[in-house]
This record gives structure tokens, C-alpha cells and sequence, in this order.
């Protein structure tokens, strides 16, 4: 089984991006981080979805990107709430935090290098998303290029990496489908901007409504 490298939020899109790579025969390695962001309770969601899916490891790697702030998910800054599809399909919101996936991407990189790995995979979604930049095709190709450019087995000539990104075109109705016919558990993943202290979904942010659009559109 060739080794790849899954970045997992414990959200519903990068739980259903690593069921979609066990279920082509890699050999998953997961990868979180806990980054200081307001929705802890993902971490727990990753840590469950990783043992059920079943992978060869997973890293939880401490990152506090509190220090930069600029988002709703890490700084002092109010989460959007009851926003409609029109109002989350426009600009950038305040939850995106930024340079995210570049970091996240970068230290799968390096992870990647160490396992010999030629394969990541990220759950980054270009269509029923909160308009965030680092979600695009675009970023991916280039940080493609780059990955290529700055690794050992990149210059060297041996088998390029190749991020995939098998939800980016998807709706979220279409991962939600495509979740439960890789068998994986949608109840154990979690999808929340603004948790409460117990942990439970606020059932108002654009991820709450956005899992809510895509689970009623999948009945």
C-alpha cells in the first residue's frame, strides 16, 4: 500500500477526503492541528473518525496561530451567524484564517518527505464553501509546483508529489452522498465555526448551515 499523507480536521469534508483515500488503497497517515481555533471539538472528531476509518498513523500537531489572529476562528472577532446562501457564496468572511491550508499544506509536505510519501490529500471544496482563497484549484496547482520545486524528491527527478483534491468540484450534497456510500459516519464528524463550551454545534454559522443544506439535499 503506497503511503499518503490526509490533512484531517475532523470536519465532514476532510473525514469524507480520507475515506476516499483508504478506499483507493493508500496507506493513510493523518495529519490535525490543534492551532488554538474556537471549534476544539473537531480535534476530538478527528481522533474518532481516524480510529473507525482505520489509518496507519495520526499526528495532532500543536500550532497556535493565535499569535497572528485575524480571524473569527482564532482572535477575539464575532462568528457570522444565520447568514443566507447569497451572503456565504460572497467575499471572504471573517472565519477564514489566514495562510491556513499553506501552513496545513507545508507540514504535510514535510511529513510527507519523512514517510517518502507521494501522495496528499485534502478535503478542499471550490463550490458550497465560505469563499476562502486557499480553497481554490488555483492555490492547489500552485502549491503543487512548488511542492515539487522544494523537495528533495522533487529536484531529484523521482515520482512527483500530487495533492488531490477529490471534493473540490463536489456539492456538499454530493460529499454527503458520497460519505455514506464509503460507510463513513457522518454523525462522528463535526462542522461547527462556534461550539458551545459543551461542545454542541451552534446550528447558525455558515458551517452549520452549510452541513444542513447538504444533508437535506442528500435525503
Amino acid at each position: 500500500m503506497k503511503p499518503a499523507v490526509v490533512l484531517l480536521s475532523g470536519g465532514l469534508d476532510s473525514s469524507t477526503c480520507l475515506a476516499l483515500a483508504k478506499s483507493q488503497g493508500f496507506a493513510c497517515h493523518a495529519l490535525s492541528f490543534d492551532y488554538g481555533q474556537r471549534q476544539r471539538q473537531e480535534l476530538k472528531a478527528a481522533q474518532a473518525v481516524a480510529k473507525t476509518i482505520g489509518v496507519a498513523s495520526h499526528r495532532i500537531l500543536n500550532l497556535d496561530l493565535r499569535a497572528i489572529g485575524g480571524s473569527a476562528l482564532t482572535d477575539d472577532i464575532e462568528v457570522p451567524k444565520h447568514r443566507s446562501a447569497e451572503e456565504i457564496g460572497q467575499g471572504i468572511p471573517v472565519t477564514y484564517v489566514p495562510a491556513r491550508n499553506t501552513i496545513f499544506l507545508s507540514y504535510a509536505l514535510g511529513l510527507a518527505e519523512v514517510l517518502k510519501a507521494k501522495d496528499l490529500f485534502i478535503g478542499v471544496n471550490a463550490l458550497d464553501y465560505s469563499g476562502y482563497p486557499d480553497c481554490r484549484p488555483a492555490f492547489i496547482q500552485a502549491f503543487q509546483t512548488m511542492a515539487n520545486l522544494a523537495t528533495a524528491a522533487g529536484v531529484s527527478g523521482e515520482s512527483p508529489m500530487t495533492i488531490h483534491t477529490p471534493l473540490i468540484s463536489l456539492t456538499k450534497a454530493q460529499i454527503v452522498t458520497t460519505a455514506r456510500r464509503l460507510g463513513l459516519d457522518i454523525d462522528l464528524t463535526f462542522s461547527c465555526y462556534d461550539p458551545s463550551p459543551q461542545g454542541q454545534p451552534c446550528g447558525a454559522c455558515d458551517a452549520c448551515l452549510l452541513r444542513a443544506k447538504g444533508l437535506a439535499e442528500a435525503l
